[in-house]
């Protein structure tokens, strides 16, 4: 134990060693004379401001006859035996480059009209109005719904017909549009995914 009286100066002792230690570490560099070259400091380079890049769509983003419709749907499909064949996705005259339109049905039995048939496609503002207007001249009925346009083929020339009786039937929403066979059968397609 220290005695007292050397408590104090211990204590001052101590004091002046933290003080004179602190204040070499706080002191700048010493000069080395005014004709040295100063000795460059390493710094983190500033990060440069980059644009969020808009992302890729990848093969996950655009649709196949086998995500277009439901696992369970095509289940049902191939306990049958039918396979799916890629289209061209068509409405009227108007071909949509970035769309997709698939016939599931049994290709290799005999011909016939056993099949059942699903689209989907992004398309423009302008390509949705000019295609409905143009179903519309040729006798194609035009419905709003909640869940956008609906583009059904006129009865008077429909072949197969759901419970309600529509037959092959768009819906259009803002940026895409779905196509099935029946206006039921748009309730198949689970494209876009969420």
């Amino acid at each position: 134990m220290i005695p007292p009286r050397h408590r104090s100066a211990a204590g001052a002792a101590v004091a002046l060693a933290v003080t004179v230690l602190l204040a070499s570490c706080s002191a700048s560099p010493p000069s080395a004379g005014p004709d040295a070259t100063p000795t460059p400091v390493a710094t983190a380079p500033a990060p440069e401001p980059s644009a969020t890049p808009e992302p890729e769509p990848s093969a996950a983003d655009e649709p196949t006859c086998e995500t277009l419709i439901g696992e369970s749907v095509i289940a049902d499909f191939e306990s049958l035996g039918w396979t799916s064949q890629t289209e061209p996705f068509y409405i009227g005259s108007f071909e949509v480059i970035e769309g997709i339109q698939c016939v599931w049905a049994d290709f290799d039995g005999p011909a016939g009209d056993h099949g059942q048939m699903f689209g989907w496609a992004r398309i423009s503002d302008d390509d949705a109005a000019a295609t409905q207007a143009e179903l519309v001249s040729q006798g194609w009925i035009r419905e709003e719904g909640p869940e956008g346009v609906y583009i059904t083929e006129s009865p008077d020339t429909t072949i197969s017909t759901d419970d309600e009786g529509y037959g092959m039937t768009y819906l259009y929403a803002p940026g895409w549009v779905k196509l099935a066979d029946t206006k039921q059968g748009l309730l198949l397609i689970e494209w876009p995914k969420s």
